[in-house]
């Protein structure tokens, strides 16, 4: 791999053209996470339609999230070729094809088809638009810009929350998921008319895509402390908000906390909201504080944990405005893990940035299997024995939750363990 001369940074930095870039960009992640969370408003609607029960809906997030994770490398090492343009637009079109498939599906097996195709583009889409912002923006711009980003994507969510659901209410099934197809054919168009990789005369993509220079690529990037940082850091403050929305939220909200679904609604209705105002406060510590990322992190996860100690100890239902907090502390661990992205490339060269970035993405879907895996199976065991009266009997959901903390655990010690390989590498104050 080769990378061509810099012009001056003043010429392309920060310039319209990147700030139009950067709009296209955020546009195509606002689209992509509004067609990963549409489905999971639509499950009572997918329940009548294809006439199954819970345990074979799960399949559609599970295999959807799933096929995001496995991708993330595959679409680093792309990107890092290719760049995002390609990718970005690509991606989109996969999603409109996955939603006019889910629209038209009359079998699980059909849907599950659709989904797949909705998480393959998903998974085209956010390490993309990510590896556009230190060729595009200087230094000091880049965390603040990863909030907007990750903010953008929670609009996503409450577009679906909001928007979407009046609109399947309103005409059904159809043509909700075909609107939601032409807002990502929206998302194609833009990219593939407006997006670029790079600035003219700047070259930041390698020259081939040999078995040999992704070997050398990824060999690198894993081996670099930074990345590994980043891969647990994600891995370990992602998950306790992904889980939490994409899974457990409204049963937890609902059963253990006794909230119809209309105030259940309104609280994750806040949990969005939140997510958005946060974000430039958590990018402008991480820009203000780059050699302690490490310890902002762990105040972050410390805070989200401790929402959600207050829910599990509290005797009983929690009052509503506790739930509200807690929920909003719980919120925090999004934006937080987006530290993760501003750690790996502060530690891996531009060339290489996809592939890093694409490693680290995955710690955090990781973990969120991991964490829905282990809650449906404390869950399925309580009931099983007969000491929780339902699947998702209030109680039940105290020691399952709980268990989200061997995860948390197991990052927590990982994130101190990397945190010292990257101060011998790189120096006592590099993170």
């Amino acid at each position: 791999m080769s990378v061509a001369a810099t012009p001056p940074p003043s010429r392309y930095k920060d310039s319209p053209t990147a700030w139009l870039i950067l709009a296209v960009g955020v546009f195509t992640y606002f689209s992509a996470v509004a067609q990963r969370t549409s489905f999971g408003v639509a499950t009572v609607e997918a329940a009548d339609r294809f006439h199954t029960a819970a345990s074979e809906l799960s399949l559609f997030s599970m295999m959807q999230v799933l096929v995001y994770a496995l991708l993330q490398v595959p679409v680093g090492v792309l990107v890092d070729r290719f760049g995002p343009r390609i990718l970005i637009t690509v991606g989109a079109v996969a999603m409109v094809a996955g939603q006019l498939q889910l629209a038209a599906a009359q079998s699980v097996a059909e849907g599950v088809v659709g989904r797949i195709l909705v998480g393959a583009g998903d998974a085209a889409t956010f390490v993309c638009v990510m590896r556009l912002l230190p060729v595009w923006f200087s230094p000091l711009k880049v965390p603040m810009l990863s909030q907007v980003v990750g903010m953008t994507g929670n609009l996503g969510q409450l577009f679906s929350v909001i928007p979407f659901a009046a609109l399947l209410h309103a005409l059904g099934w159809v043509p909700s998921f075909a609107v939601m197809a032409g807002i990502a054919l929206v998302a194609a168009l833009l990219s593939g008319l407006l997006l670029r990789s790079n600035p003219p005369g700047v070259r930041v993509l390698g020259d081939s895509l040999s078995l040999a220079s992704i070997r050398t690529s990824m060999g690198l990037a894993l081996r670099e402390p930074g990345t590994q940082l980043g891969f647990w850091v994600h891995f370990t403050v992602q998950f306790v908000g992904n889980t939490f929305a994409l899974t457990w939220a409204y049963p937890y909200l609902q059963n253990a906390q006794g909230l119809d679904p209309t105030r259940a609604s309104a609280v994750m209705t806040c949990y969005v909201v939140f997510n958005v105002a946060v974000a430039p406060l958590i990018g402008r510590l991480s820009a203000r504080f780059a050699r302690r990322r490490s310890r902002l992190v762990l105040a972050c996860c410390f805070v989200s944990w401790s929402g959600w100690a207050v829910l599990l100890i509290w005797p009983g239902h929690a009052p509503t405005a506790v739930v509200y907090v807690a929920v909003c502390m719980i919120a925090l661990s999004l934006p937080a893990s987006m530290i993760a992205f501003d750690i790996v490339r502060a530690f891996n060269p531009p060339q290489r940035g996809g592939t890093a970035t694409g490693l680290a993405n995955v710690g955090g879907f990781a973990a969120s299997l991991l964490a829905i895996y282990v809650t449906g199976l404390v869950l399925d065991l309580l009931h099983g024995a007969g000491i929780s009266r339902s699947l998702y009997d209030g109680d039940a959901f105290r020691p399952a939750i709980a268990a989200q903390g061997l995860v948390a655990l197991a990052g927590t010690v990982a994130i101190l363990r990397c945190t010292a390989k990257v101060r011998r590498a790189h120096g006592a104050d590099a993170v």
